[in-house]
């Protein structure tokens, strides 16, 4: 009969010991997540609220000229705010846009805007946005590849809806640069993200609609 000795017992203690800390520093890992995740999906909702409020003020005061205040404004520490709100049904995707200025104005963290864009009421002009694919929690685009010519898409913008169309879908090679194959005669929203396991990415092209 084989008997352990008394270092192997506490051999194996230890890493029973071991183990068990790895597990529950696991699932508080794995919480942390979950809870974060959570926070922000509470934050980005309330910020896109936020914004249909600030825009329905913005109408109010265009119409009476009157200069409205908002006293339940919250200081702007730790606070999500967003300048437009783009919409793809087809998607199920509404996403808040943030400042070209903001941090949080990354594909890290949100729909970019990037820099070369123009702004949604500036006359011909192209609005260029671009998130990652893929299966993250910050893969807002990972659906973008569904789209076909015709499908819709808006973005709310100080007061207004615009009201684009999917006009054209094509892939380029993902080299840093982008070659936009878009009428500069019309307004239009172009839409990026990477194909998934390709060096490719694909380009939506929409035109605003009249």
């Amino acid at each position: 009969m084989l008997v352990k000795t008394k270092k192997e017992r506490s051999k194996k203690s230890w890493l029973e010991i071991i183990g068990f800390l790895l597990i529950f520093v696991g699932l508080l890992l794995i919480i942390y997540h979950f809870v974060s995740r959570k926070v922000i999906t509470t934050m980005e909702q309330e910020a896109i609220k936020n914004f249909y409020i600030e825009q329905q003020e913005v109408v109010v005061e265009d119409n009476q000229n009157d200069h409205l205040k908002d006293e339940n404004q919250a200081q702007k520490t730790n606070k999500i705010e967003y300048i437009a709100v783009i919409k793809i049904p087809k998607i199920n995707l509404i996403r808040g846009l943030v400042d070209r200025n903001s941090y949080l104005n990354n594909i890290s963290y949100n729909v970019e805007i990037l820099d070369d864009s123009n702004m949604p009421d500036e006359e011909n002009g192209n609005v260029i946005l671009a998130a990652h694919s893929g299966n993250a929690s910050i893969s807002y685009f990972q659906d973008l590849d569904k789209l076909v010519v015709g499908d819709k898409v808006t973005i709310d913008y100080k007061g207004k809806t615009y009201n684009y169309k999917v006009v054209r879908i094509y892939d380029i090679e993902k080299k840093g640069t982008l070659n936009l194959n878009r009428n500069n005669d019309i307004s239009t929203l172009t839409l990026i993200t990477c194909r998934h396991n390709t060096n490719n990415q694909i380009i939506v092209i929409c035109e605003l609609e009249k």
